[in-house]
């Protein structure tokens, strides 16, 4: 396993369980976001991802090929005339 990899492994992990505290009115917004070393805003948009794609949501996206700005989905780097 990448170490890119086990990081967003534990990530989902620590997500679980601040969520539960979060859900079950143990734990507040800031509290949870502390859990995962975030600030109260990244764990209200880690909230947002969860609901709507499940731990899924929680990965980088920005770790995919696919995302870099150069391939734009295709699979191809676009190539841009220096002109």
């Amino acid at each position: 396993m990448k170490p890119t990899e086990l990081r967003q492994e534990i990530r989902r992990m620590r997500f679980e369980e601040a969520y539960e505290g979060w859900k079950q009115n143990r734990l507040t917004q800031e509290e949870a976001g502390r859990i995962l070393g975030v600030s109260d805003r990244t764990f209200r948009r880690y909230l947002m991802g969860y609901e709507a794609e499940g731990l899924d949501g929680l990965l980088d996206k920005r770790l995919s090929a696919d995302s870099h700005p150069l391939y734009y989905g295709s699979g191809k780097p676009l190539l841009v005339d220096a002109e």
